[in-house]
């Protein structure tokens, strides 16, 4: 598949389902971004209440040409919406306007709509494309690479999804300048995670440059979104369905899905409870072995200073440890983590459950 040599650009290769994720400001208004991606008779923009004011007329001006038929679906913003209901709203849509297996779906959104639409291209008549067009950071930089969708259960997060690779991801840079200050410092946890995991060359320049991303200036906020999604279609490149090494993207998820399902969806923002859980999971760390208390400080002290929580919820250690247990890491039981075993090096561990619950009462701060 061309893609214009305009963008800067990272590969997935994933054999017949490799794509190019395009980074670039004002990627909505230039049609050659569009260029190559699989052509139809109709694409649905699927899109929330908050995004689509913004961003939607821009999308269908670019569609329109390229497609006979390009519909709009607004759905309420929010992570308590990511589930069946609004799911059926998707193939609603679809089979409302009569759509074939050759139509289009675009992911106008953050990673609940991205994560539900591509859920959606993987189910409609078993699998039509998608292009991820991801309006946040949080999604630029990590749920809009590498295929992974699902919508939530009550009893655990992303726990019913497909592995579906999008056709492209178009990440533009402008609609980060729109985000609430909230949502900014919710994507700058999944940034911060991929110092401790793989490049601390990254966790130093993220460090240094935290101020000019806080300040949303382009070119820091362009090197943050490629560096990233560099590191992200590496380890996808090399594990696809997460048999192994991909597990590390997960750092501070397993302790964070355990807050956002203990507090109820929304409470907390997804990217507010990774970056908790990266305090926790750092402490369980120090705790296994892989690093001292200094670089837990270093890192609660970067997570903060994003403007991110630290202190975790009170939800008791036994209502951490049942919710933790669903956890799609955990196997027969029992619950695994992604610990850093050196600064840079990350693995899927277990741990023992007073090492667990000792970590859980000094990060609730019992």
């Amino acid at each position: 598949m061309s893609v214009p040599a305009l963008f800067e650009r990272v590969e997935i290769n994933l054999d017949d389902r490799s794509y190019s994720i395009l980074i670039g400001n004002d990627l909505l208004s230039d049609a050659r971004a569009f260029d190559g991606i699989p052509g139809a008779t109709s694409a649905l923009i699927v899109t929330n209440t908050t995004v689509g004011p913004l961003y939607a007329q821009a999308l269908r001006e670019q569609l329109a040409a390229r497609y006979a038929r390009v519909h709009v679906l607004e759905l309420p913003d929010g992570e308590q919406f990511k589930d069946w209901s609004m799911l059926n709203l998707i193939f609603d849509a679809l089979l409302g306007h009569g759509s074939d297996r050759k139509c289009v779906l675009y992911a106008l959104g953050g990673g609940v709509i991205g994560d539900m639409t591509g859920f959606a291209a993987a189910c409609y008549m078993r699998g039509v494309p998608f292009v991820q067009v991801p309006t946040t950071l949080l999604a630029q930089v990590d749920s809009s690479v590498g295929g992974k969708t699902a919508i939530n259960h009550p009893l655990g997060k992303n726990m019913i999804g497909a592995f579906y690779q999008p056709q492209r991801v178009l990440c533009d840079l402008s609609t980060i300048q729109s985000l609430p200050a909230r949502e900014l410092s919710a994507g700058l946890a999944e940034v911060i995670k991929y110092g401790p995991i793989h490049d601390m060359a990254f966790l130093d320049w993220i460090e240094s440059n935290l101020a000019a991303l806080l300040a949303r200036e382009p070119a820091a906020l362009a090197h943050a979104v490629r560096r990233s999604c560099e590191i992200k279609a590496m380890v996808v490149g090399q594990d696809e369905r997460e048999s192994g090494l991909r597990a590390i993207l997960n750092f501070g998820h397993t302790f964070g899905h355990a807050i956002e399902s203990g507090l109820g969806y929304g409470e907390w923002l997804h990217g507010e409870a990774v970056g908790c859980g990266m305090v926790m999971a750092a402490r369980l760390s120090q705790r296994l072995g892989g690093i001292d208390a200094a670089f837990v400080e270093r890192l609660m002290r970067l997570i903060a200073a994003a403007g991110l929580p630290v202190q975790a919820p009170p939800l008791g250690a036994q209502r951490y440890v049942d919710l933790m247990q669903v956890d799609k890491k955990s196997e027969a039981g029992e619950i695994r983590f992604i610990v850093i075993d050196s600064p840079g090096h990350a693995s899927l561990r277990s741990a023992p459950d007073d090492m667990v619950r000792a970590v859980i009462e000094e990060s609730c701060g019992a």
